[in-house]
């Protein structure tokens, strides 16, 4: 997927990824309460990081531990320049992205497409006989709020290998 040609496949790229401190909410959420999540969890951690003043050192994110249901296990954050000294408000933790080998693809569009990119990273991984991780994440590029267009949205997804 190019911003040219938003129906092209991905492009997949392999990555060496150093560990990242992080500030995150986590909790099981239904996945009809994911936006309601985001902005409740990326608020409290903007809060907390201020308060314990640490700076952010990128785009918002969420963590996916395990396959996705009806359910799913997630954390909601962002990378931060040093770990968070202590917990914040609203359930904030410190936390971190790890790191390693992983691949990495470039979704531009609605995140209801977001299953064709994870799908080509799946069959990237199965072609290069890796085995992915049990947790993925994507990183949000851009914001809804100020980027109307959800075909113009950009999300990163990072999936490590196990």
């Amino acid at each position: 997927m190019t911003e040219e040609n938003p129906e092209k496949t991905p492009e997949i790229t392999s990555a060496q990824l150093s560990e990242l401190p992080t500030a995150v909410v986590r909790e099981t959420v239904p996945l009809s309460g994911l936006r309601e999540f985001f902005a409740r969890a990326y608020g409290a951690v903007v809060g907390a990081v201020k308060q314990q003043h640490v700076q952010l050192s990128g785009p918002p994110f969420a963590l996916y531990r395990g396959t996705p249901g009806e359910v799913v296990d997630v954390e909601a954050g962002f990378p931060l320049a040093a770990p968070l000294p202590g917990a914040g408000e609203g359930g904030v933790t410190a936390g971190s992205l790890p790191g390693g080998e992983a691949y990495e693809a470039l979704h531009i569009g609605p995140y209801e497409g977001l299953e064709d990119t994870y799908r080509a990273l799946i069959a990237r991984m199965a072609a290069e006989a890796v085995a992915p991780a049990r947790e993925t994440w994507e990183y949000y590029l851009s914001d809804p709020g100020t980027e109307p267009d959800p075909a113009r949205w950009k999300t990163l997804v990072v999936w490590p290998v196990a």
